[in-house]
């Protein structure tokens, strides 16, 4: 009788959290369409788009963002002298969220979040693609939005944006 020789199962290799080392990348979000920009920062926040991704490991890079106020809602235009990207689905847009108190239940409108604090939007909107567990909220501290068109990270070297990653501007 002969015994067949068994050879090891193929196994399956994760990256290991010392093993990586993060990029930073930096984008300008200015005429970008909110939804579009969130999802492909959250792709690289998450790692996706590296093949390396390992679900339980943060290996994701950094990533700037560059005049993060001037994003921009689809939907057609209105006329508001104050705001000259005013949207429909900017009037109708609300935020909610739970104070963590008996009807605590709250609502804010894009346009007023807007004037209040208008990087808020995008940041919101990357934030709702993570993972809602420790490791999202740990990928969502790599994200740095910047007002302006000059950001205090020079010292890491950042590089642009992966084209292939890059939605298509709005024309106007």
């Amino acid at each position: 009788m002969t015994t067949a020789i068994k050879s090891a199962p193929d196994r399956t290799s994760f990256v290991k959290p010392a093993d990586v080392a993060p990029k930073w990348f930096v984008v300008d979000a200015e005429g970008q369409i909110v939804g579009r920009l969130a999802t492909q920062i959250a792709t690289v926040l998450m790692g996706k788009h590296k093949p390396e991704y390992t679900p339980h490991v943060d290996t994701g890079d950094y990533v700037i963002v560059l005049n993060a106020g001037k994003v921009q809602f689809t939907g057609g235009g209105m006329v508001h002298p104050e705001h000259p990207a005013f949207t429909t689905k900017m009037a109708k847009k609300k935020y909610w969220w739970v104070t963590g108190w008996p009807s605590g239940l709250r609502n804010i409108p894009a346009i007023n979040l807007w004037e209040k604090k208008p990087e808020e939007i995008l940041r919101l909107a990357v934030k709702r693609m993570l993972p809602k567990t420790a490791l999202g909220r740990h990928m969502l501290d790599k994200l740095k939005l910047v007002e302006g068109d000059v950001h205090p990270h020079q010292a890491q070297k950042p590089e642009a944006f992966p084209a292939h990653l890059m939605p298509a501007k709005v024309v106007s």
